[in-house]
């Protein structure tokens, strides 16, 4: 469903490679955790899994499709919520949403059975037609959600989707990423919370410095009796820290 293929991206003349030669490859109904320290690159790489940044050296593949090559065609099957809830503040939560729908060419009984349904389950129906500028920050999170997963998208990709979040609303976010990937879809995420990515994620990579340091299937860490947490901790330094 996903192949990020020797990616390599750098900012300006800098020669300091904020992801250098990244490599994985994302299963259809997975769902993928995608872990680093801050610096790591991790939202550098979502950026340009997304088409937001460009980058000269490797590929990004969705669904066969090349974001470099075809970025319209890669597109119409990713749904993205961003790390800083980027939505249009003047419109309601519904014409956003309407809005997002036509850019993707969804039916309108598809878009409103879709969102008909996430609002009842993020119980945000009261608030629907107010501006979003009146949004809380967790209301605001939810209709982003809403409007990636308007046009039902084979790969759903989010960075840092539980900060701030109360446990209600994380809750039910987390349920909708399982329902999601159960229909035969992929959802990519990046997380620092390693307890909910230890306990959701069918796999998931940890990154550093922009490489790969490792991918890891959480089902036979557990049958293992490993720690996430620990693996983490030892490749990012910091037990060998502590330790000395």
């Amino acid at each position: 469903m996903l192949e990020i293929k020797n990616l390599t991206k750098s900012y300006g003349d800098s020669t300091v490679k904020a992801v250098d030669d990244l490599s994985i490859s994302l299963n259809a109904g997975e769902i993928y955790g995608f872990l680093g320290p801050n610096g790591a690159g991790k939202s550098t790489t979502i950026k340009c899994l997304v088409g937001i940044y460009p980058f000269a050296e490797g590929d990004i593949l969705i669904d066969g499709v090349s974001i470099k090559s075809d970025p319209l065609g890669a597109k119409m099957n990713v749904g993205y919520v961003s790390d800083n809830h980027a939505v249009f503040e003047r419109l309601t939560g519904r014409e956003y949403v309407d809005h997002i729908a036509n850019l993707y060419h969804v039916k309108p009984e598809e878009a409103e059975e879709r969102t008909e349904r996430l609002l009842d389950i993020f119980k945000l129906r009261a608030a629907f037609d107010r501006p979003i500028k009146s949004y809380s920050h967790g209301m605001k999170q939810k209709v982003s959600v809403i409007g990636a997963l308007v046009h039902n998208p084979k790969l759903w990709v989010l960075d840092e989707p539980l900060t701030g979040l109360d446990p209600q609303s994380a809750y039910q976010l987390k349920q909708v990423m399982k329902q999601h990937a159960a229909e035969g879809n992929t959802v990519f995420f990046s997380s620092h919370i390693l307890d909910v990515v230890e306990n959701l994620c069918t796999r998931c990579c940890i990154i550093k410095s922009g490489r790969l340091e490792g991918v890891y299937d959480l089902k036979e860490l557990k049958s293992r009796g490993e720690s996430l947490e620990e693996i983490f901790m030892s490749v990012i330094g910091e037990i060998e820290e502590v330790a000395e």
